[in-house]
């Protein structure tokens, strides 16, 4: 056989490889297309639902009758657009994360096809969660945060109001509700109210959505490279100090700059890195129970000894 001939029958499994990779692409872009168009027919219900906690807020403030605007034509109609690329995706996770699968999982043994599966079923899972934790939780906490901060501030304006001689001596204070309390109409001052903008509220809920639907995804990733031997839970332990440091860090980029939600999600994300040094152990104690009924693992010792090493030495002592 001549070099040439070598040459094309050693491309052609790359040709194939790349058939497959194009047909698996194909699939997963018209999936993705599919659930944008779907989010889209519904975008409108969904928007709703993702400002549901800054009309909550609202009301509870004292606004009878809610309100976000927009300020230019092609605004609201792009916003509707960003949901759709949001949930679409979300709409099209199953049918990527099949087509993913199915290009991967012939290159893998029977026993990484097993170990792989099950966290590719707990990352949306996980996602998921920590979504809505966002949306239930965190979202709703940040915006009577926000809000709630200016409401107090036009509650200690109009007190300075009446002691700077605003209000004639003797009379009581106008009630002072907050941004929706109708102003006295001697006052000087300037009333300070709230007009949000739809595209502006609506990514301040997406960024909290996707920060904690990614950082929800630490236990899976962590599990994963400890079953894959990457990481060990003592190793995980030793770096907690660090950890710590990383996850401020995380906490202050991705969410706004109030200290009630960074918080929030710092307490959640290093709950979610030990119960990852938990999970890993585990991963860990039944590893080494697998090989100990292999006869792999020797109780008498307290580090793990690999089997290649094991043997070599035995080799080396006869």
């Amino acid at each position: 056989m001549s070099n040439t001939d070598e040459v094309e029958d050693s491309s052609a499994p790359l040709i194939e490889h790349l058939a497959e990779l194009r047909t698996r692409l194909i699939r997963a872009v018209g999936a993705f297309v599919v659930g944008i168009v779907l989010a889209f027919i519904v975008a409108e219900p969904i928007l709703e639902f993702l400002l549901a906690p800054i009309e909550d807020t609202l009301r509870d403030l004292g606004d009878p009758n809610p309100t976000l605007q927009y300020t230019s034509p092609q605004e609201y109609l792009f916003t509707l657009f960003r949901i759709s690329m949001v949930f679409g995706f979300i709409l099209a996770f199953p049918v990527i994360a099949f087509q993913l699968w199915r290009f991967v999982a012939p290159g893998l043994y029977r026993k990484e096809q097993n170990a792989f599966l099950p966290f590719l079923i707990a990352s949306p899972v996980m996602f998921l969660l920590g979504a809505s934790f966002a949306q239930f939780v965190v979202t709703p906490l940040a915006m009577n945060f926000f809000l709630g901060f200016a409401d107090i501030s036009s509650i200690f304006t109009g007190l300075l109001m009446s002691v700077g001689g605003n209000i004639p001596a003797g009379e009581a204070l106008p009630p002072t509700g907050g941004l929706f309390t109708e102003p006295p109409v001697d006052s000087n001052g300037v009333r300070i109210t709230f007009f949000g903008k739809v595209n502006e509220s609506l990514d301040i809920t997406l960024k909290f959505i996707i920060a904690f639907g990614m950082c929800f995804q630490l236990p899976v990733l962590l599990t994963l490279m400890g079953k894959a031997g990457l990481v060990s839970s003592e190793g995980l332990g030793a770096v907690r100090k660090y950890a710590m440091v990383g996850i401020l860090l995380l906490a202050a980029l991705v969410t706004p700059p109030d200290v009630i939600t960074q918080l929030i999600l710092f307490t959640v994300v290093y709950g979610l890195y030990e119960i990852s040094i938990f999970l890993v152990r585990y991963v860990e104690s039944k590893r080494e129970e697998k090989l100990r009924e292999e006869g792999y693992y020797d109780d008498d010792e307290e580090e793990f000894d690999d089997p290649l090493v094991k043997e070599f030495d035995e080799e080396a002592d006869k």
